[in-house]
């Protein structure tokens, strides 16, 4: 039969584990630090190794090896570039290996893919071509390029002469550099690119727009006078509201012209970065020859197009023209637009 102790008992026990307790406390009283000691800077160095930094003694000073693997941008003058070298010749091997698939053999660019060649006088007509000989003030900016980013597939993946190689070959295709050429850190400042002095050091002053505290606007005085239809979000604006106002649905697909400002705000944003240069093929706004065929179609067909994608003999059309967040009606009104634009 169990017996349970008695309370004078508990109470001894008790008293045995308190003073039991306060012995160990006492003991390692002189070994506990206290809450400045464990900010102190030998305190700190002597418990983990490193010397203190800021005020609760996390991290460490960086050492110059972790620096030097971070340091690895090259700057106009090639500063920042490896040892290594590459020539023109094998430059030619790797890039129609590892970049002719998407930026052509001779550097025009497939699809949709950028051009690196070519475009020497045009950055002041309507349709630049902005390639490496036409636009590109410094080398080094393609070297470090290509060494961060390139090959699409598998990026860093180069060795440090291969991409000294690829960047000869193409500084060879925009008539830069010679055939034997043998790009290496040593010669890579005598480079000198056309478009160097077509930029400059903006040197004007920063701009502070400080919040305003007093004297401020009324909110119901500021009136939105454009949205972008399936972009601007409109829910916040009260029906019949004198702030702003929302596209109806008959503005967004079946508006004429002259007075489908939702169709044009959406071209003029979004579409224009391809149908106003002839991106990958694309129709032109307001060539009707680019259209002409097109316009004979359905305009359902031209719908599903636009909505879903189409691959062409010329071109292909992403579905939304890659912005997915569009409603159809914000696609269908900018369709409108052009249609009526073109013909």
């Amino acid at each position: 039969m169990c017996r349970f102790p008695d309370l004078l008992s508990v109470k001894r026990l008790a008293s045995v584990a308190m003073s039991v307790a306060i012995m160990l406390l006492t003991a390692c009283g002189d070994s506990m630090p206290s809450a400045e000691q464990k900010q102190s800077a030998a305190y700190v160095e002597k418990n983990t190794g490193h010397a203190k930094q800021g005020l609760y003694g996390i991290g460490q000073t960086a050492t110059k090896e972790q620096i030097a693997g971070w340091d690895i941008d090259v700057r106009p003058d090639g500063q920042g570039l490896p040892e290594g070298e590459g020539s023109v010749e094998d430059g030619e091997l790797l890039y129609e290996d590892k970049c002719a698939s998407c930026h052509g053999t001779f550097g025009e660019g497939e699809g949709r893919w950028p051009k690196l060649a070519g475009g020497v006088g045009t950055l002041s007509q309507e349709r630049p071509d902005k390639t490496v000989g036409s636009y590109w003030p410094y080398a080094s900016t393609l070297w470090d390029y290509i060494r961060r980013a390139m090959p699409f597939p598998a990026p860093q993946s180069l060795a440090v002469d291969e991409v000294y190689a690829i960047t000869a070959y193409v500084l060879n295709l925009n008539d830069l550099v010679d055939d034997d050429f043998v790009l290496s850190r040593n010669n890579f400042s005598t480079i000198e690119m056309p478009n160097k002095d077509g930029f400059f050091v903006d040197d004007r002053p920063d701009v502070k727009n400080p919040r305003c505290l007093s004297d401020c606007l009324d909110p119901a005085t500021i009136k939105i006078v454009e949205t972008i239809a399936g972009i601007t979000p409109t829910a916040h604006i009260k029906e019949g509201g004198t702030d702003a106002r929302a596209y109806s649905e008959e503005e967004m697909v079946g508006a004429e012209a002259g007075g489908n400002s939702a169709g044009k705000s959406l071209h003029d944003s979004a579409c224009k970065i391809c149908h106003g240069s002839g991106v990958a093929g694309a129709p032109v706004t307001g060539n009707s020859d680019d259209w002409q065929e097109r316009i004979k179609q359905d305009k359902a067909i031209i719908y599903q197009h636009a909505l879903e994608g189409y691959q062409g003999d010329s071109g292909v059309m992403p579905a939304k023209g890659g912005q997915a967040q569009l409603d159809d009606g914000a696609v269908k009104a900018a369709v409108d637009y052009m249609l009526e634009k073109s013909r």
